[in-house]
């Protein structure tokens, strides 16, 4: 860290579970939720916006569970400029040691006329009143001028002092649609910076969204003209292109902070987990060339750039994999490894489980070794996410058999034992894969949706585990599985039982008659 006092700390709100959650896909069940919270904690993010509380039951409560279980950040709940809203958001947070309410107005034209149906004073007048009405339940009332990057200058500056002065602690500028650029951006912060007389008394906040390709680089230039939080997600998930990627506006601050002569508050080595905290519950992968998380980041293959890399890392390398918690060493396990080791390993990966949970573990990660001559970090974080993720199995895999050939229609009979009752049936489809669900949703009487399926090979090798993903759809509702086995089938029968797993548990997982 630099002895500049003049830097300054640059506040990280993070909308994972919120705005990323909004992300197609990225739907997360209440333990998935809490686990990503303690993450983030840990990662030392200031403030976690938990949900959209009124958006439904389930979220309210979802909301009402992090503030509860949040020591350190503010746990913040998104509501529109509406008293039932806010009412709803209140109810949410107010456990939290340090609650927020997040309630928020469109200001731009196309907004106003379109979708408010209102004047301009009439959206002016309530926003004042709405945060003020906020302020009378919380002491932390944040207000964001929704579209405001399409907002008109006169306008916007007339809504921050309005809503200042009616009590916001936090004021927020949202590149809603992504149409900003950095230039333009930056500006509209200088401007708000210059034409505000009250802002002195409230965080300028900026949350920025990617469908340019320039919601970090927005997000940097609103810090470089005196935004004092930004808002964003764990690898930048979020609906449409995303949003802005906390781990790449962190390190950029970190790596170049004698330029941005500010920083923030966040744990860097705790990274790395985070990011493969969110990959495990929301199914949402990165790409390889990612910046920070991604599996290529520092991975060097040009002959020029290991030779430099292993004479100095500074060659190529302006950060280190240990910066984000990524342990350089990769020792390798087999079944010789013990215990210790193997925990040790857990913990570097980011991983904390009950004893009683490392032994179930360890001896899923012997019986693999068994069958594989080394275990790999990619196979142990396959195996200890199944253990973490803790689905209730009111359903469990039996066994199957499967005929198939280029020849005859495939042929599928599972076995399941559903809450002590062993059930069978046979179902044939144009593929083992496809009969083998089939076979389950008649079994279950569930009808869904299979929306994604992917295989993908956890490590090289011919004895790599195969990892299956699905994501299956109920009306509304969406659900998300992940199977791990060297066999591709039972990999994918496992990731479409554990989909089914959580939907029978929310719909109360009524025994077979």
């Amino acid at each position: 860290m630099s002895d500049n006092q003049n830097m300054r700390r640059i506040y990280v709100f993070d909308t994972t579970l919120r705005d990323g959650e909004q992300s197609p896909g990225c739907t997360m069940n209440l333990r998935d939720k809490l686990l990503v919270a303690e993450h983030l904690e840990e990662l030392r993010v200031d403030v976690i916006e938990g949900g959209f509380a009124i958006a439904s039951s389930g979220d309210l409560e979802s909301v009402k569970a992090i503030a509860g279980v949040v020591k350190n950040a503010a746990v913040a709940s998104l509501c529109r400029a509406l008293p039932k809203d806010i009412d709803c958001a209140w109810e949410a947070v107010r456990g939290a040691r340090h609650p927020r309410i997040h309630t928020f107005i469109a200001t731009s034209p196309i907004h106003m006329e379109y979708k408010l149906k209102m004047a301009p004073d009439e959206v002016f007048s309530q926003a004042v009143a709405m945060v003020a009405y906020a302020r009378n339940l919380c002491g932390d009332v944040e207000f964001s001028l929704e579209d405001c990057s399409r907002s008109e200058r006169p306008f916007i500056y007339r809504v921050v002092e309005g809503v200042i002065a009616a009590g916001a602690r936090t004021v927020n500028i949202p590149d809603t649609v992504g149409y900003a650029v950095p230039e333009q951006f930056g500006q509209l912060i200088t401007d708000i910076r210059a034409n505000v007389p009250n802002i002195g008394l409230a965080r300028l906040s900026v949350h920025c969204h990617d469908d340019l390709g320039l919601a970090v680089a927005n997000s940097l230039a609103a810090v470089r003209a005196g935004a004092d939080q930004v808002e964003c997600t764990v690898n930048g998930i979020g609906e449409r292109a995303g949003n802005t990627s906390l781990e790449e506006v962190v390190m950029t601050l970190h790596t170049r902070r004698e330029f941005y002569q500010a920083d923030t508050g966040i744990d860097t080595t705790k990274i790395y987990s985070t990011s493969r905290c969110v990959v495990n519950v929301t199914g949402s992968k990165v790409q390889a060339n990612k910046a920070i998380v991604g599996e290529n980041a520092f991975a060097h293959e040009a002959g020029i750039h290991q030779h430099g890399v292993m004479a100095n890392p500074l060659t190529y390398e302006i950060m280190t994999p240990e910066s984000i918690g990524l342990p350089r060493n990769k020792m390798v396990l087999g079944k010789h490894s013990g215990r210790h080791a193997f925990e040790n390993r857990l913990q570097e990966l980011g991983f904390r489980l009950e004893a009683a949970r490392v032994t179930e573990l360890f001896a899923k990660f012997k019986d693999l070794a068994d069958r594989k001559k080394t275990v790999g970090d990619a196979d142990i974080e396959a195996l200890a996410h199944d253990v973490q993720t803790m689905v209730t199995e009111h359903v469990k895999l039996d066994r199957f058999n499967v005929t198939a050939s280029n020849v005859v229609t495939p042929v599928s009979t599972i076995r399941l034992n559903r809450d002590g009752k062993l059930i069978e049936q046979v179902a044939a489809s144009d593929g083992p894969i496809n009969a083998s669900f089939k076979a389950i949703s008649q079994l279950l009487g569930v009808k869904v949706q299979l929306e994604t399926f992917q295989l993908t090979a956890i490590t090289g090798g011919a004895d790599a585990q195969c990892e299956a993903t699905v994501r299956v759809r109920d009306g509304a509702r969406v659900y998300h599985g992940r199977g791990i086995s060297t066999d591709v089938i039972e990999a994918s029968i496992l990731a479409y039982l554990q989909a089914l797993n959580v939907l029978l548990e929310e719909d109360g997982a009524k025994p077979a008659k």
